[in-house]
């Protein structure tokens, strides 16, 4: 078309739809789930993906990212509520306010975050930690910038980096890597990223953009506790980690267990993270409900009261899932990983390329983790001695290059931190692309000791 490849338009087109999407909600101030439909619509059309498929692509990558995140988001602001309502974010908040100072209280949410998320999906990490982000600024008056961004930098790190997240497990597999090592250098890398692009990057950025939060949502999750005696730190800890103990644990019966055993099935069901969420809502609403003095109409009520303030974000979410398929069903990710294999470069930096490309093409990270091994694998046969374990690391940093309007977490971080998409962009993805590129140079690092 135009006298161009199939491979070019795809991509020239790709690049004039985002850029449509971001004036559309920029310029014309549409609301981002009506412009992520009209960008999905017109990608569709224009790429030549047969008119019946167009929006059964759409309708599948908007019901793949809710019928996961909508569930967790969902949950998640329920436990978030009732921690809030019971005083146990704000027991949590002032605990970590004494132990490190107002001064050095944004290396205790990169640190938090980061152990919270070694067994955590990112938007399971990001819906329990966030009310901590709220109640933290509001008690020491330190910019919400600089406390959440820290806490996004340590859940993202151990979401591209370290298993048992899904997109460096799947790499493992696809590169015959073995876990215990990939863990193990996984976190080496991982914590000095975090601590670059977390509470260094956030100190900085927040001088130019401080932040405000969504009011709603700091009505919702950070509001003063009703009750004069909060719960304990022992008990709020138990049951706000009780998702990561759970997940824990079924990780372990998957490592350590044969298929089809007993004790692994249950907790395959019990430590999936829609379980183990519900079982901590559950349990809270004993921990942080009855036991503290709330009737269970109050509960009821404040439970149906959570959810109204993120409707508009699961919709929006599930339209920029909607907009990531057609990316995907298009062609686009398969153009541009290929592009990259042809690139006569060290399988490391081929890897980490190959993932980046595709994540900025489809804005999921698992995807490109996934999409960009399968794309290497074969070209690592051709050179023995590569360090396989690094080329999953490789593979996962990439993927989580420059986030952006295709990603759910964009707009998962934008409406949270109620941010224009200019902000979102400075703030967001510039820390996603610091974790992926300081990932890559710690790795190149490493590659020469192991």
């Amino acid at each position: 078309m135009f006298g161009m490849s199939h491979e070019s338009f795809l991509l020239l087109d790709a690049v004039v739809t985002v850029i449509g999407l971001i004036v559309l909600i920029t310029k014309f101030k549409f609301h981002p789930f009506i412009a992520l439909i009209i960008a999905a619509g017109f990608l569709g059309l224009t790429s030549g993906m047969p008119v019946g498929t167009i929006l059964k692509a759409f309708q599948d990558g908007f019901g793949g990212v809710l019928g996961f995140v909508g569930i967790i988001l969902a949950l998640g602001t329920m436990l978030g509520k009732m921690m809030a309502e019971s005083g146990g974010a704000d027991q949590i908040a002032q605990t970590l306010i004494r132990a490190f100072g107002k001064e050095r209280v944004q290396w205790a949410m990169m640190f938090a975050a980061f152990l919270v998320g070694i067994p955590l999906f990112f938007e399971i990490g990001f819906v329990l930690l966030i009310p901590l982000v709220f109640i933290v600024a509001r008690r020491t008056g330190v910019s919400i910038i600089k406390i959440g961004i820290p806490l996004l930098a340590g859940l993202s790190a151990v979401h591209g980096l370290v298993p048992p997240h899904p997109g460096p497990l799947l790499a493992i597999g696809v590169f015959g890597a073995d876990i215990g090592k990939t863990i193990l250098y996984g976190l080496i890398v991982a914590l000095p990223t975090a601590i670059i692009a977390g509470p260094i990057f956030g100190t900085f950025i927040a001088k130019y953009i401080p932040g405000h939060a969504n009011q709603e949502l700091v009505d919702q999750l950070a509001r003063e506790p009703q009750a004069t005696t909060l719960p304990s730190f022992s008990i709020t800890l138990i049951t706000v980690l009780l998702p990561v103990f759970l997940m824990l644990l079924k990780t372990f019966a998957d490592v350590a267990l044969p298929d089809g055993h007993f004790f692994r099935s249950w907790m395959d069901l019990i430590g999936h993270p829609i379980s183990a969420l519900l079982l901590a809502l559950l349990l809270s609403l004993y921990t942080f409900g009855h036991r503290q003095g709330i009737g269970s109409k109050q509960i009821l009520k404040l439970l149906d009261a959570s959810l109204a303030p993120t409707a508009a974000i699961i919709l929006i979410i599930g339209a920029g899932g909607g907009f990531k398929q057609m990316l995907v069903t298009s062609g686009v990710g398969d153009v541009i990983g290929h592009m990259a294999v042809n690139a006569q470069i060290s399988p490391i930096l081929l890897a980490w390329l190959v993932a980046a490309v595709i994540r900025v093409a489809t804005g999921s990270a698992t995807v490109a983790t996934i999409t960009g091994a399968g794309i290497v694998v074969p070209v690592v046969g051709m050179i023995p001695g590569v360090n396989r374990e690094l080329l999953v690391l490789a593979t996962g940093a990439g993927s989580l290059v420059l986030s952006h309007v295709n990603d759910a977490g964009f707009w998962l971080v934008k409406q949270y931190f109620n941010m224009t998409v200019a902000e979102t962009f400075k703030t967001w993805t510039a820390m996603e692309t610091i974790l992926s590129v300081v990932a890559l140079g710690f790795i190149l690092l490493l590659s020469l000791f192991v």
